[in-house]
């Protein structure tokens, strides 16, 4: 099995939420936590990499844990995520596409706009802990299939 240590900015602004795109889908802005990096840190540096914005967390919205089976995951291993989610408020930059990266085209969609994209689970984990604000920070499994995907 691998692993991955990821922490994800969930920005909403009024009724949108800020997103990035990842080759075929639509994906919160945010990614892998380097060695010795405190995920605080890397929530930052990842969106200022992927999407041109400087923010700062407002709180912590909660952690996701999710195994993806070897048949679904890319390198065809079973594979675990832990994702830390956080409310990240925009305080300055521009958008721009991550230069050299996975992720370009990042934008501002509007909430009601969201069922309809092709986008990873990721996406409605944040907006669901950005909504509920649950006390432990946990939320229930999203299933994947159709618009959803790992």
């Amino acid at each position: 099995m691998t692993f991955r240590l990821a922490a994800y900015a969930v920005c909403v602004e009024g009724e949108r939420v800020l997103l990035t795109r990842c080759a075929t889908h639509w994906t919160l802005p945010g990614g892998q936590v380097e060695p010795a990096e405190d995920p605080f840190d890397a929530v930052i540096r990842e969106l200022a990499e992927e999407t041109g914005c400087d923010g700062v967390v407002e709180r912590l919205l909660g952690v996701d844990s999710r195994v993806i089976p070897a048949i679904e995951a890319l390198r065809g291993v079973e594979h675990q995520n832990v994702g830390i989610y956080y409310q990240i408020r925009i305080t300055g930059g521009t958008l721009r596409p991550e230069p050299n990266g996975a992720t370009t085209e990042p934008a501002w969609i509007l909430l009601t706009e969201v069922a309809g994209l092709r986008r990873s689970s990721l996406v409605d984990v944040g907006l669901s802990l950005a909504r509920t604000l649950p006390p432990t920070g946990h939320v229930s499994s999203v299933p994947v299939g159709g618009l959803i995907q790992h």
